[in-house]
């Protein structure tokens, strides 16, 4: 009888064929453009946009369950793996700042040397802005203190203290969700929408943005938090969780420069 046996004589992981970054590409372009197809009241665009966020989900799930089932179950995640997946995650953060970059530019570039159209001033003239001490200033509070509660789930882990590491990544979530739920009541209440002129565009595409940032790092925090009640952490083998953890971080930061980028120095 033939006996297949593993030749590899190298700490890397080969990884399987997948189908999640073919089917993940067509799934954000139907997010990508069935949402410019709603924001130009083309018919079928909301319908192209949800099923493109969902088939994101789903492959988020099918993704993550190779990852999980990869480093947990197959050993695959050496620690040369490990530093690969560090430094990949980097270099994906620092996309993410470049993207947010973009945000930014086009804000300073208006509010700097506003245009005569909009009277030469900022905010333009006749627009009614959101007051960045009430609902801004809330959301800031409890976005950094989830700051706080995802560092204390991480050192509770490294301690191997698992129900603090628990109550710390439960708090993290609550207090996410109640940031996303305060930040969709400002949106519904706001006077102004994305459709009024070059102040209410750079405001929502940056602010929105970031939400949706929130929304993943939610459910990365969720993953992790399922992770960590199977055990799947130990003291020296949770990458899974510090990836999660510098993403929430980054979120922070972010935000902080919105809330005085565009919140309070904007206004």
């Amino acid at each position: 009888m033939l006996v297949k046996r593993n030749r590899q004589r190298h700490p890397f992981h080969l990884v399987d064929p997948s189908p999640w970054p073919f089917v993940g590409s067509f799934a954000a372009f139907g997010l990508t453009f069935g949402g410019v197809m709603y924001m130009h009241n083309y018919s079928g665009g909301w319908t192209l946009f949800v099923t493109g966020f969902l088939s994101i989900l789903f492959v988020m799930y099918g993704w993550w369950r190779d990852i999980i089932r990869e480093g947990t179950f197959e050993g695959q995640h050496t620690f040369v793996v490990q530093q690969g997946l560090r430094m990949g995650m980097l270099l994906f953060i620092v996309s993410e700042i470049m993207f947010f970059f973009a945000f930014f530019w086009a804000f300073f570039d208006a509010s700097i040397k506003p245009a005569i159209s909009i009277g030469g001033v900022w905010p333009p003239n006749g627009l009614e802005i959101l007051n960045p001490w009430a609902v801004p200033l809330l959301n800031t509070v409890i976005l950094l203190s989830s700051g706080c509660t995802v560092t204390w789930a991480h050192h509770a882990i490294v301690a191997g203290a698992k129900r603090s590491a628990v109550i710390g990544l439960v708090l993290t979530i609550v207090l996410a969700v109640a940031f996303t739920a305060l930040q969709v009541l400002e949106y519904v209440e706001a006077p102004f929408s994305i459709a009024d002129g070059v102040y209410g565009s750079t405001f929502f595409m940056a602010t929105g943005f970031h939400g949706f940032h929130v929304f993943i790092g939610t459910c990365f925090l969720t993953v992790c938090l399922v992770r960590l009640l199977k055990n799947h952490f130990t003291r020296e083998h949770h990458f899974g969780f510090e990836a999660a953890a510098w993403y929430w971080h980054f979120v922070d930061v972010v935000w902080l420069f919105l809330f005085v980028t565009i919140y309070w120095w904007g206004s």
